[in-house]
C-alpha cells in the first residue's frame, strides 16, 4: 500500500555539472561556492543539529509560528492542494500543516537524494493517507512544470518554501525566484514562504557561530564533500569559518578562510590561495515585512496573509496569484 503512494523521480544533478559550477566559483576573481553544496548526507545531518542549538533562533521561531497557526493558515489556503516543497530536507516543518491542510498530494523536492528518500519513507509510515511525489533534483536550476496525479488534477498547487532559505539568493535572484515560482503554480495556486527578519546584529551573528561549533563543521563539510566527490584535495585544517552581519546588505555571510598561502588540486587544476583569502559560501539576507511582500507583489502575487512571532524575529506570508 505504501509502494503505491509513494513515487520517487530521479533528476539528480550529473557530477560534471556540479563540477563546472565549482570550478566556476573558485576561480572568479572573489572565490565562492553554492550553498546547495552544502547538503550531502552529511550536511543534512548537521544542519538538523544547528537548527537544534540554543543560539540558531529562525527553526524554532518558525515552528512555533506555524503549530500555532496552523489552522489558520490551512482556512487560508483551503484543503486538497498539490503542496509543493523545494529544498524539503526532512520535511519536518510540513507535517505541523498536513493534518489541517490535507494535501491531495505532497510533492517534496530536495538535492540530497539518501536524506530525501529517508525523510519519504518516515512520512509513508507516518501518514497512512499522504500521497507522496518525490523528487532528487537541483530546485535552483529550475522549477518545471509537471504533469499532477490524475486524481488532484483539479487541485491548486502550492509552494512551500520554509526556513529562511529564501535568504540565500541574491536580492535580483529572488525576484527571479518567486516569478519562477508564480509561473509553476499558475492562478489560483499561491506560495507559502518562511523569511527571517531584519534584527540585532548580535542575535545574527550568535545564531550563525554557535558555541558548540556545529555551524563551522557544517561550513567545512563543503571541502570535505569536494575531496570525496570530484576528488580534491583540500585540508579542511588549513581553513577556518568566518560569519558575519552584512549591515550595509542586510545580510549574514559566510566564508571560509585560508590559513596561509596554499595550493589544492581540483579536477587536474591548480587552486591558488593567499594567505587569508576567502571563498563565500552563503548569504543570508534579512528583510521587513514590508520589503518581502513588495517583492512578492513585484513578481505578480497578492498577499493574503502573514504570521509573526511574539518578538518578530520571522515571518510566514501566504501570497496567491489572482486568476
Amino acid at each position: 500500500m505504501t509502494a503505491r503512494r509513494i513515487r520517487f523521480t530521479d533528476r539528480e544533478p550529473a557530477q560534471a555539472d556540479i563540477l563546472d559550477e565549482v570550478l566556476s566559483g573558485l576561480f572568479s576573481p572573489k572565490k565562492r561556492l553554492p550553498p546547495k553544496l552544502f547538503y550531502d548526507k552529511r550536511g543534512s545531518e548537521l544542519f538538523e543539529a544547528i537548527c537544534e542549538t540554543p543560539e540558531y533562533y529562525p527553526t524554532r521561531t518558525e515552528v512555533g509560528i506555524l503549530r500555532d497557526s496552523a489552522q489558520e493558515i490551512a482556512e487560508t489556503i483551503g484543503k486538497d492542494c498539490i503542496l509543493i516543497e523545494p529544498g524539503s530536507g526532512n520535511s519536518q516543518k510540513v507535517q505541523l500543516l498536513l493534518e489541517t491542510l490535507h494535501p491531495a498530494v505532497y510533492m517534496p523536492m530536495d538535492i540530497s537524494k539518501d536524506h530525501l528518500k529517508l525523510s519519504v519513507q518516515a512520512l509513508g509510515a507516518a501518514y497512512p493517507w499522504l500521497r507522496v511525489h518525490a523528487m532528487c533534483m537541483d530546485y535552483t536550476a529550475g522549477l518545471e512544470p509537471f504533469e499532477p496525479p490524475p486524481a488532484s488534477a483539479e487541485s491548486k498547487k502550492v509552494v512551500f518554501f520554509p526556513g529562511s532559505t529564501i535568504g540565500n539568493f541574491e536580492p535580483g535572484e529572488t525576484l527571479a525566484f518567486l516569478r519562477r515560482v508564480a509561473r509553476l503554480v499558475e492562478p489560483d495556486g499561491g506560495l507559502l514562504i518562511g523569511v527571517d527578519l531584519k534584527k540585532d546584529p548580535a542575535v545574527l551573528h550568535r545564531a550563525y557561530n554557535d558555541a558548540q561549533g556545529l555551524t563551522r563543521e557544517f561550513n567545512l563539510n563543503v571541502l570535505h564533500r569536494l575531496n570525496t566527490e570530484l576528488d580534491a584535495d583540500f585540508d579542511p585544517g588549513r581553513f577556518y569559518h568566518y560569519a558575519f552581519y552584512n549591515a550595509r546588505e542586510s545580510r549574514i555571510e559566510m566564508h571560509l578562510i585560508s590559513r596561509g598561502a596554499q595550493e589544492i588540486h581540483l579536477a587536474g587544476e591548480v587552486l591558488t590561495f593567499a594567505d587569508g583569502e576567502s571563498v563565500h559560501t552563503e548569504n543570508s539576507y534579512k528583510y521587513t515585512v514590508e520589503e518581502f511582500q513588495r517583492l512578492a507583489r513585484t513578481a505578480g502575487f497578492g498577499v493574503r496573509g502573514c504570521w509573526l512571532d511574539d518578538c518578530n524575529l520571522f515571518s510566514i506570508h501566504y501570497f496567491d496569484l489572482p486568476s
